[in-house]
C-alpha cells in the first residue's frame, strides 16, 4: 500500500472491545512504518491506503463515508451482532493487519447511492440507503413516489426505503422487501408499515430518477435518514431525488466471498439467538 502510508480507524467507542482491537492493531501498523488517524475524532489526512472499521455493520458504514471520500478500499473487522458486510474477526487480527500490508486481498464493488433534496444542487452518496420516515412524529405520513416521469403510488406509512443491493440486506429486509444479490444493478422500493392490505416492494434499474415528495396538501412532517444517520427533517412539499450514483465503494475481502453463505451463516445465527451464546 502507498498513499503516504496513512490508514484511517473508525471504532465502535461504545465496545470496550473495540478500542482494544483497534489498539493493537495500530501498534502493528505503526511497527511496520504506517500511520493511523482517526477521523472520526477530528484527525484528518487527505489521502487513506485504507479505511479500519472496528465494530459491527453500523460501524462500517460510518468508515464507508470516509472511504468514498479518498477513494481507498474499506476493511471491516467484525465486533458487532450480525456483521454482514465486515470481512475480518478479532482472533485473526494481525494474520489481517499482515495480509493488508502485503497487499493480500481482493476487493469487491459495492454501488451507491446518490441523494438530494428539493431542488438543492448538494447531494449526499449512501452505501445502503435513504429512508423516510415520520421519525419522532406520531402520525403517519404520506409520500407521493416517482419512477422516471410516471407515479408508482402515494403511500401512507412509517416511510419508504430507497436500498441499494448492499442496503437490501439491512433495514429494507426487515421492512419486507427483497433481497438483491451484489453484482445486480438496481435499487429496491420497500414501504415501511404500509396502512394498506396490499404491501408492494418494488426492483427498478439502477439509472432511474426516484422522487418522493411529502404530499403537499397534507399537513406533515418527516425525516430523511441516510446509512442509519438522520440527515434532516423535511416539511410537507419537500422532495427526496433517489438515482444511482455511478460510483462504487470497495470493500476488502480476504478470499472469495460467498454470498448466499454468508447470509444463510449470519442471518440463522441472529434469527436463533441461543446459537450465538452470550457473547455475541
Amino acid at each position: 500500500m502507498d498513499k503516504g502510508k496513512n490508514i484511517a480507524f473508525v471504532v465502535h467507542s461504545g465496545r470496550k472491545e473495540a478500542r482494544a482491537c483497534a489498539a493493537q492493531a495500530e501498534a502493528f501498523l505503526e511497527r511496520a512504518g504506517y500511520r493511523v488517524t482517526y477521523p472520526r475524532d477530528g484527525a484528518r489526512q487527505d489521502v487513506y491506503s485504507m479505511v479500519i472499521t472496528f465494530g459491527g455493520d453500523g460501524t462500517l458504514l460510518l468508515g464507508a463515508g470516509e472511504a468514498i471520500a479518498c477513494g481507498c478500499p474499506l476493511l471491516g473487522i467484525n465486533l458487532g451482532t450480525v456483521g454482514f458486510l465486515t470481512e475480518g474477526e478479532p482472533k485473526n487480527l494481525l494474520s489481517l493487519m499482515t495480509r493488508v500490508l502485503e497487499g493480500d486481498y481482493q476487493t469487491e464493488s459495492r454501488g451507491l447511492l446518490r441523494i438530494s433534496v428539493n431542488e438543492e444542487t448538494e447531494s449526499v452518496l449512501a452505501l445502503n440507503d435513504a429512508v423516510i420516515t415520520r421519525g419522532g412524529f406520531a402520525r403517519l405520513i404520506q409520500v407521493d413516489t416517482f419512477v422516471g416521469d410516471e407515479q408508482w403510488d402515494t403511500f401512507t406509512a412509517d416511510g419508504i426505503i430507497a436500498a441499494t443491493p448492499t442496503g437490501s440486506t439491512g433495514y429494507s429486509l426487515s421492512a419486507g422487501g427483497p433481497v438483491l444479490a451484489p453484482g445486480v444493478e438496481g435499487i429496491v422500493i420497500t414501504p415501511v408499515c404500509a396502512h394498506s392490505l396490499r404491501h408492494c416492494p418494488c426492483v427498478v434499474p439502477a439509472a432511474s430518477r426516484i422522487r418522493f415528495q411529502l404530499k403537499p396538501e397534507r399537513e406533515q412532517r418527516g425525516e430523511l435518514q441516510i446509512d442509519g444517520r438522520s440527515r434532516r427533517m423535511l416539511n410537507a412539499g419537500d422532495t427526496v431525488h433517489v438515482t444511482g450514483a455511478g460510483q462504487e465503494l470497495k470493500l476488502v475481502r480476504m478470499g472469495d466471498y460467498r454470498f448466499f453463505e454468508v447470509m444463510r451463516r449470519k442471518f440463522l445465527a441472529w434469527s436463533q439467538p441461543e446459537e450465538r451464546g452470550a457473547g455475541a
